[in-house]
């Protein structure tokens, strides 16, 4: 398991020339596969400040580790979800998040931490400027 908090301002490294690409700035988040679908790089060259997640060999606590030739291309828009509201499908308001568990290696979302409690990743249903969208706990 791996934080966003902890894996923001990680180097990230290409695996061959084991050369510094830049800083994670962000990770954007693909909530209709739940997961971890592009890192945002500061410190990279512009054509290079976008990493797909299939391109990540490895996240560790000292930094993240890329194919020597990741592919980039287009990412899609970034949403920002720490910090974001969290309402349910039913309009139901449950706090912020604060953090976010994911797979280091599949990169599936595990937990959303809020303000009011844990919320499983798989509950995530979309993720937008005015708020995360989760499932209602059944019941």
């Amino acid at each position: 398991m791996m934080l966003v908090t902890r894996t923001r301002g990680l180097p990230v490294i290409s695996a061959e020339e084991a050369t510094a690409l830049g800083t994670v700035d962000e990770l954007t988040i693909d909530a209709h596969t739940r997961s971890v679908a592009w890192l945002r790089l500061k410190g990279a060259p512009k054509d290079r400040g976008v990493i797909g997640w299939d391109a990540v060999e490895a996240v560790g606590h000292d930094a993240v580790i890329v194919r020597s030739r990741p592919t980039t291309g287009p990412a899609p828009e970034h949403r920002e979800a720490l910090g974001s509201r969290v309402l349910t499908e039913r309009g139901v308001e449950h706090g912020t998040v604060k953090d976010i568990a994911y797979d280091p290696v599949s990169g599936k979302l595990l937990t959303l931490y809020t303000a009011l409690g844990d919320i499983p990743g798989h509950h995530l249903i979309g993720l937008g400027s005015y708020a995360v969208i989760v499932h209602a706990e059944p019941g």
